[in-house]
């Protein structure tokens, strides 16, 4: 193991400064100024920011990365950073990362300065979608077979390059699309390091990297209690102490607002992951189920017990085809009976564009959706607002051909003169045809994806472990049995009893839940059973749902296949993220003893 007396006390602190692509512009002034960082990390990269990317470069070559990397983010620092020695870490290459070096190496220029820049290659493999798909390589979710043509195809690559590339001398490293948690891994492994066969650490480090991967989110972002968390427009960034064990402290810069606290941390920790007992990454397997998050202070909190074991021999691949166009409009309708009104406005457009299609010999729409934001139809049978008088009617619909959507546009606009009273809007132009981007992913052969790191135009392969372990999840936990002598019950909202955060992975959405106290959670676990769930959840959720016991933090992971309507930029959903679905939970009534229900008042 790689924690011998020369790293055993040492500490590296990382700041996280972006969780996506349009973050905002003060969290690397904020981090860098706060003198508490030694590296600098930035996540920009999601599926439908790929899909964006792809979009950008194929109107110009030159494109393709995140530009706010460069011109935002590194334009307020880079000198500061130089000046202090912190190293930066960012994914913002996107699908053209020497794009992304040479326009930050011009910024550089400009500024008068000289850093090292490294290049992290060879996650694009849109070249080799051909014969993957001759070979029989199928979408890894729905079943599919690979599409002929592809916008974009990239490999999720690990940290180990990266740390390479720092050994190597780099200052500054730009990759495309990796793992989120790697670009704080591959520090990690460079100061401490750690080898591939370091698991039990590399599990740690992945996690400190999945803790700050979406900047604020571990700050007090998002926390259900949201009302404890002070001076949002100051809310700090996180910034992560991390030891040789892998082990780490969680904080932020000293002044700034936000909340550090472990049920904020914990429910970061389960977000956007599925199997806690099997979380895939390419440099380790790891199992969250032990980790325990420790309060030490108001500023800070502890985090430990991450195991890992060997990863497989795959990267997972992110890939988007183009699916057509899609297209959609949306008008307010006010006064009385306004959801009623607002539900069949959307539904005499789509009939009367159906209608025009038809009549022109054009096929119909792929799909066509209205959704009412004002009405609770998110909720389906659990709305309350019943007689909401301001409605925002959304008709969303996706066709083969670009100038039938022209059409639909043409007709939001009559529906003002035309049949609801009340209807209005903040703006009268008509909406335009994009792209429809569908995305899918698909597993390959590590060894068959060269990577290549490159500093200062200087190339060389980069050491990747080839992976000898398999996907099998390990014996599933559950807690102890819930019993209670008090047979009366008191229904109570589950946001008494439980935080969480939901969010998604292509179209499944998972749903962390953290017991307010551990000798609630046999209770959760006997009431929230994944029928009741799904029966929650039947007006959006059509697959299987899963639950996942995390005895460190007294937790449950819920997964929800097929229930996000395709899911990123393929869903016509207010909500196609799963973003609130979470905070739709948290109103379920969970029967509770009248004693507990005392309690909480």
């Amino acid at each position: 193991m790689a924690t011998q007396e020369t790293t055993a006390n040492k500490t590296v602190r990382i700041g996280g400064a972006s969780g996506f692509w349009g973050d905002s512009m003060v969290g690397a002034p904020q981090l860098v100024n706060s003198g508490q960082i030694d590296y600098l990390v930035f996540d920009y990269l999601a599926e439908t920011t790929m899909a964006i990317l792809a979009a950008a470069r194929a109107k110009k070559p030159e494109m393709g990365y995140a530009t706010d990397f460069v011109d935002i983010a590194m334009k307020a620092v880079l000198p500061e950073v130089m000046r202090r020695g912190i190293k930066v870490v960012a994914n913002a290459g996107g699908i053209h990362p020497q794009g992304c070096a040479d326009a930050l190496r011009a910024l550089a220029d400009t500024l008068g300065l000289k850093p090292r820049i490294a290049v992290v290659t060879g996650d694009d493999i849109s070249a080799q979608m051909p014969r993957l798909r001759e070979a029989g390589v199928r979408d890894m979710f729905s079943g599919e077979a690979l599409p002929e043509k592809i916008l974009s195809a990239n490999a999720y690559l690990g940290a180990f390059p990266v740390a390479q590339a720092l050994a190597a001398g780099a200052d500054i490293v730009i990759t495309g699309r990796g793992v989120d948690s790697a670009a704080t891994l591959g520090p990690l492994i460079h100061e401490f390091g750690w080898t591939p066969d370091d698991w039990h650490p590399l599990a740690g480090g992945s996690l400190a990297g999945h803790i700050v991967e979406c900047g604020c989110q571990a700050t007090g972002g998002l926390h259900t209690d949201w009302e404890r968390v002070e001076d949002w427009p100051n809310i700090g960034y996180p910034i992560i102490e991390c030891h040789a064990d892998g082990s780490f402290e969680v904080t932020k810069p000293a002044g700034t607002g936000g909340l550090i606290a472990r049920a904020a941390v914990a429910e970061q920790l389960l977000y956007e992951i599925g199997d806690p007992g099997a979380y895939l990454l390419p440099d380790v397997t790891c199992d969250f189920r032990q980790v325990v998050i420790e309060q030490l202070s108001p500023e800070r909190v502890r985090v430990s017990g991450a195991l890992g074991r060997a990863p497989t021999d795959s990267y997972k691949v992110s890939a988007t085809q183009l699916d057509g166009w899609r297209c959609a409009g949306t008008m307010v309708i006010i006064g009385i009976d306004a959801a009623a009104k607002a539900q069949r406005t959307g539904e005499a457009v789509i009939a009367r564009t159906s209608a025009l299609l038809k009549s022109l010999g054009l096929p119909g729409y792929t799909s066509a959706n209205v959704a009412l934001l004002g009405a609770e139809t998110l909720y389906g049978p659990h709305a309350r607002t019943g007689a909401s008088r301001e409605v925002m009617v959304r008709i969303a619909v996706t066709h083969p051909m670009k100038h039938a959507l022209e059409i639909f546009a043409r007709e939001i606009a009559p529906s003002g003169t035309s049949w609801s009273p009340g209807t209005t809007g903040p703006s009268t132009g008509r909406p335009s045809a994009s792209p429809n981007i569908k995305p899918l992913s698909l597993l390959v052969k590590k060894t068959e994806v060269p990577v290549t790191v490159v500093v200062d135009g200087q190339a060389q392969p980069a050491a990747i472990a080839p992976g000898t372990g398999d996907a099998t999840a390990p014996a599933a936990l559950a807690p102890a049995e819930w019993g209670s002598a008090d047979t009366e019950t008191v229904d109570v909202p589950l946001v008494r009893l439980a935080w969480a955060r939901s969010g998604d992975k292509g179209d499944i959405s998972n749903i962390g839940l953290i017991a307010r106290d551990p000798a609630w959670m046999p209770l959760i676990w006997a009431r929230l059973t994944p029928e009741v769930v799904k029966a929650y959840f039947a007006h959006l959720v059509k697959g299987e749902v899963r639950r996942f016991y995390l005895p460190g933090i007294h937790a449950m992971n819920i997964t929800m296949e097929q229930a996000l309507d395709g899911g990123g930029p393929a869903s016509a959903r207010m909500d196609p993220l799963g973003k609130g679905m979470g905070q739709m939970l948290l109103d379920l009534p969970i029967a509770v003893p009248k004693a507990l229900a005392r309690q909480l008042g």
